[in-house]
């Protein structure tokens, strides 16, 4: 018999964190008193929302970010407004958010409500598994 094994077990590795960010609300450890963080694919979709949720001219050392998306509440459901949205989804994730890819989109309205349903499905460079979540717009009175 050979002096040589054969190895068969696979090793796993533990996951590297590639991207990370602060929670939205800069909640602490109760431990450490460090800032608590998201990483990797949690990270990129709290900063994809974060785009998508914030209108231009609202950041004030920014003011070219941001989708207008909001602004659109109060149009009419067409297919037009539909293809709008789609675009403003893509130009401004294309834009500022260069760690994800835009697979699909989808939009609901309620007419009644002056509301829309936003389904974002996307890709995180460097990972396998597309990322999917659902933002609601309301109107605020």
């Amino acid at each position: 018999m050979s002096k040589i094994a054969q190895v068969t077990e696979v090793t796993s590795q533990p996951a590297r964190i590639v991207f990370s960010d602060f929670f939205s609300d800069f909640s602490r450890n109760a431990i450490t008193g460090e800032l608590n963080k998201k990483t990797n694919v949690e990270a990129v979709k709290q900063s994809v929302k974060n785009l998508l949720l914030t209108d231009k001219y609202e950041r004030l050392f920014q003011p070219e970010i941001g989708s207008g998306l909001k602004g659109l509440l109060f149009e009419n459901a067409t297919p037009f407004v539909q293809l709008q949205i789609d675009t403003y989804i893509n130009s401004v994730i294309e834009n500022y958010e260069p760690r994800a890819e835009i697979i699909a989109t989808n939009v609901s309205f309620y007419n009644d409500k002056n509301a829309a349903n936003i389904t974002v499905k996307f890709m995180v460079i460097n990972t396998e598994d597309p990322v999917e979540f659902n933002i609601s717009l309301e109107r605020t009175r």
